[in-house]
């Protein structure tokens, strides 16, 4: 019996030991505290340009995007050296657009995840915050309603699909996330879908005069994979522009907005959008 006891500590005691060292265990992702101002940069350029997808606690977003506290892309960099090209770049065959984001910008938003890893809890799950909610309605209204005019109401109407926009959805900042991401219901753009659900389909004419069609499954420069009615995907081997595909994303219209707008673009319209009661 005692030499159970001993055996028991023993191990209690290389577990404790483990635990305390196991930061060296991984060293690349070992990194020190972050610039605190540059925290905050970062934090506010992530809530408006990347919570939308990877969520404001970085579990991911409304749009589908991956948990960023397990990612080992975030884990394993170390000064943005892999956060700041994917930002930069995007992933467009995971539906991810690039953003256009600075390179000191688009490095605070990597020391603001960095910070946020430092202090999540066991499993992946976020720190504890009392922070109350970010005031995101800092634009002008009358600049909003300008470059709505311009960029989207051919598509979009404020006495029509958007009527009562900001009643529906009373949080300022899902509604900027919604209307961002173009969730926001209605027409959500030619392609004649709404939602943030909305299906990129494709169109692929074969030599022979073929014709495949259906939702998008993945698109590079090598093939195009398309989900068939009966369930089944088909892939085509792809060979520079040959064969013909035509794609259909009924939201590229907001995607194509990520290139455009500023900052100050999305606080104006969001600003607007709230008077849409």
């Amino acid at each position: 019996m005692p030499g159970t006891v001993v055996f028991i500590l023993s191990a209690l005691a290389a577990l404790t030991a483990w635990g305390q060292g196991r930061g060296a265990v991984f060293p690349a992702q070992q990194r020190p505290p972050g610039d605190p101002a540059i925290i905050a940069r970062g934090k506010t350029i992530y809530s408006t340009t990347c919570s939308a997808c990877h969520g404001v606690d970085l579990r991911g977003g409304q749009l589908g995007g991956p948990n960023l506290l397990r990612s080992q892309l975030a884990l394993n960099d170390k000064d943005g050296e892999l956060i700041v090209p994917v930002i930069q770049n995007g992933r467009p065959e995971r539906g991810m657009p690039p953003q256009p984001l600075n390179p000191d910008d688009a490095k605070a938003v990597a020391v603001f995840i960095h910070s946020v890893l430092a202090s999540a809890g066991r499993q992946g799950s976020p720190p504890p915050s009392d922070v109350p909610p970010l005031n995101i309605v800092v634009g002008d209204a009358a600049a909003g309603q300008t470059f709505f005019a311009a960029k989207c109401s051919s598509c979009h109407s404020a006495t029509g699909d958007l009527q009562g926009i900001a009643t529906r959805i009373s949080d300022p900042k899902t509604l900027q996330n919604t209307w961002v991401s173009g969730g926001g219901g209605g027409r959500g753009g030619r392609g004649g879908r709404g939602g943030g659900g909305a299906v990129i389909t494709a169109s692929v004419t074969m030599p022979s005069g073929e014709k495949i069609e259906g939702p998008l499954v993945r698109y590079d420069d090598f093939l195009v994979v398309l989900m068939q009615p009966d369930g089944t995907v088909r892939s085509v081997a792809r060979d520079g522009d040959r064969p013909t595909v035509v794609i259909n994303d009924p939201l590229q219209g907001h995607r194509s907005l990520l290139t455009v707008y500023t900052d100050k673009d999305m606080h104006d319209v969001t600003a607007y959008l709230v008077t849409l009661k």
